[in-house]
């Protein structure tokens, strides 16, 4: 079970038109409007305006913060938000056809990807001795690789500091939770501390 206050997940948003983009680009604060257009391609500009749509949503429906939010950015470029009485963290996640956020009252990180053929190299790179041959063994291994990869990115994201060249031994530590979901369409985990 998660930890967090809430996870939400948009799958669909392959789904919406160019003009009902436009109109939420627009609905976007300045800062995060001109993040949005610095993507050159569409799918970019489409997670950026949905996951903070998403966002706002999480805030909403968990604290009742209805003012869009504005982000501070830590070290290693992770995105907070300003001190407030009650501290909020959040994590964000996008992949080709979905964005995810979590938002809770202590630290978290979220992690999404769509299936995709993996390789060999990658493997190698990202992963383990044990995990490599969990990989190797399973029925479905690019399936197998997107579970650890996912929880991999999760971390680094609870961490605030991303994928770094510790990447073989993130999962090591026994001092997170993570909980992993999955659907044709994507794969999911979210790391919190225990």
């Amino acid at each position: 079970m998660y930890l967090c206050t809430v996870i939400r997940i948009n799958d669909h948003i392959l789904d919406y038109t160019t003009e009902q983009l436009a109109q939420w680009l627009e609905e976007l604060p300045e800062w995060r409007r001109k993040q949005a257009l610095s993507f050159k391609h569409d799918a970019g500009r489409r997670q950026s305006i949905l996951a903070y749509r998403l966002l706002c949503q999480a805030l909403r429906e968990a604290y009742g913060v209805t003012e869009p939010p504005t982000f501070l950015y830590g070290e290693h470029g992770k995105p907070y938000l300003p001190p407030s009485p009650r501290p909020i963290h959040f994590s964000l996640s996008h992949c080709r056809g979905a964005v995810a956020c979590v938002v809770g009252d202590r630290p978290c990180g979220i992690d999404i990807e769509s299936p995709r053929k993996i390789s060999e190299p990658l493997v190698r790179y990202a992963m383990n001795d044990e995990e490599q041959a969990l990989i190797l063994q399973s029925r479905e291994p690019s399936r197998t690789f997107l579970r650890l990869w996912t929880q991999k990115e999760a971390v680094g994201k609870l961490l605030g500091t991303g994928i770094r060249d510790n990447v073989k031994d993130l999962l090591r530590e026994a001092s997170y939770h993570i909980e992993t979901r999955e659907t044709e369409q994507w794969v999911m985990s979210v790391a919190e501390f225990h």
